[in-house]
């Protein structure tokens, strides 16, 4: 992977005649030190579509200064961006490759602008002499290279945070600059405000006359359908599948469970609603979505696992703790993951993967809408949730019904798969039915929450007791792996004596009458 570091910044609007204010009366800093200026050009690259600009992401090549090369930012926050760099080189770095995969596909990659630029860098300093920001006045000469050909130049001020610095120090230096007269500028980034000032005159002319257009027909625009919410939804989780495909790549906490979310959103969804998309095109693309959560669940499942056991033993006092168990459990996890990240990177640079997303993008060019879809969404979307919640209802009454042991377990973990379906049908309908399919969701999350940690003991108890074998045929005591199964195994039990209760308090007469049914 690429060297990288968190960069935080702020641009401010300046022009030729711009003078930085003193700077060495801001709170902490000793000294303002003159760095001299630096010459920088760089190649901005993006596909002809602008995708990656569409997700706040900035590609560039550049040369001159003391980080000349490749260099590809990820948006954190306002401000805050994840910057990874490669030497430079003539070819895109293979690093860099798999970081846009999801965004770039199987469109090439060209360059969209050049930037030269006239930096003038001074750096402010504590009293050791330590960095504390950069503060640079650039001269920027902007040219289009992809989709026009126009130019346009500007000044800006930018002041970059020293690694590991304290925000709020920029927030010192920002009323400085504001007591001298110096605003944040209005475009995010140099790259935004050259495309925004290089665009052709007729696209330009286009915004113009869209503008116009909607502010004479202000009042008159057309209501949201039941089939413009569902798109909505489905459009969120595709997003949400791109945007988190380079945070799985770079192994990024919880980003290959928020992946995994995503994609049993996406399928739940287009179970769910059946009568506002047809199914003949969607299944398909609900059968790939349900291979790519079954791919990632492998390293997620093993991490859940590992978190739970590794909490029951460390719950247990020491005199509880027979053998080598500490180790046992390590070697066994590490069996169990061993190859599990590189299969998980193997699949988001698989062809399927690839053929999924376009599959997405597909169907959300070109709907398979059917009559339902151009209903109210007061009248097509509640049926559905309903549904969901009766499929449910069947579900929770069949797990019941059944005395304690591994059929109710199955029973049980269905169930708690048709909780998720109805919160994620509910969650689709929130834009349109507002509070009452927020308390469904809340409602659902609850049962599916109780139902995920029996289900979680079923698991556990099934890895305890492989462990307890694996322990009494090495010749070690077994003690504490059944101790902690008896645990489990109460815990479970817990679980099941809990769920007459938040069944009740999610039951059909309330979602009726969240639903206005």
């Amino acid at each position: 992977m690429a060297d990288s570091k968190r960069e935080i910044e702020r641009k401010y609007e300046a022009t030729a005649e711009t003078r930085l204010p003193d700077l060495s009366r801001v709170a902490g800093v000793s000294a303002v030190v003159h760095r001299g200026v630096s010459e920088l050009d760089a190649v901005y690259y993006d596909t002809e579509d602008l995708r990656l600009v569409a997700g706040s992401l900035t590609l560039r090549r550049r040369t001159g200064g003391s980080d000349a090369g490749w260099h590809l930012k990820f948006p954190v926050a306002s401000g805050i961006r994840d910057e990874f760099q490669e030497p430079l080189s003539d070819t895109l770095p293979r690093s860099f490759a798999g970081l846009l995969r999801s965004r770039v596909r199987r469109s090439e990659l060209v360059p969209v602008v050049r930037l030269r630029t006239a930096r003038d860098v001074h750096h402010l300093v504590d009293a050791e002499g330590a960095l504390l920001a950069e503060v640079s006045v650039d001269k920027v000469r902007a040219e289009r290279l992809t989709g026009g050909s126009g130019t346009a130049a500007w000044t800006e001020i930018e002041v970059e945070l020293a690694d590991d610095g304290d925000p709020a120090f920029l927030d010192a230096v920002e009323r400085r600059l504001r007591k001298a007269g110096v605003r944040p500028s209005a475009s995010p980034s140099k790259l935004a405000r050259a495309l925004a000032e290089t665009a052709p005159e007729r696209k330009r002319k286009r915004k113009q006359d869209r503008a116009v257009d909607g502010k004479a027909a202000r009042g008159k625009t057309p209501q949201p359908t039941a089939g413009d919410h569902v798109l909505a939804y489905i459009r969120r989780q595709t997003e949400a599948i791109v945007a988190l495909d380079p945070a799985v790549r770079r192994d990024l906490p919880d980003s290959v469970h928020q992946m995994r979310v995503a994609t049993r959103r996406l399928r739940s969804v287009l179970r769910s609603y059946r009568k506002i998309l047809d199914r003949s095109v969607t299944d398909p693309v609900g059968d790939e979505l349900k291979w790519l959560a079954a791919e990632l669940g492998i390293d997620r499942d093993q991490e859940v696992l590992d978190a739970r056991l590794r909490s029951g033993l460390a719950g247990l006092p020491r005199t509880l703790i027979l053998g080598p168990v500490r180790s046992r459990l390590r070697i066994w996890s590490v069996a169990r993951r061993g190859g599990s990240r590189r299969r998980t990177v193997a699949v988001l640079d698989g062809k399927r993967y690839l053929a999924l997303l376009e599959s997405l993008d597909a169907l959300l060019t070109a709907p398979p809408l059917l009559p339902d879809a151009s209903r109210a969404p007061g009248q097509a979307l509640p049926r559905a949730v309903l549904k969901e919640y009766g499929r449910l209802a069947t579900r929770v009454g069949h797990a019941l019904e059944l005395p304690p042991g591994h059929d109710r377990d199955l029973a049980l973990h269905d169930a708690r798969k048709a909780a998720k379906r109805a919160r994620y049908a509910a969650e689709a309908a929130r834009p349109a039915l507002g509070k009452p399919a927020k308390r469904i969701a809340g409602r659902m999350k609850a049962v599916q929450t109780l139902l995920g940690d029996h289900q979680d003991s079923v698991v556990a108890r099934d890895a305890l007791r492989t462990l307890a074998v694996q322990a009494h045929a090495a010749g070690e005591p077994a003690f504490t792996w059944g101790l902690l199964y008896g645990r489990e195994e109460a815990a479970a039990a817990a679980r099941e004596r809990e769920l007459p209760q938040v069944w009740e308090w999610a039951s059909r007469p309330r979602v009726r009458a969240a639903l206005g049914g």
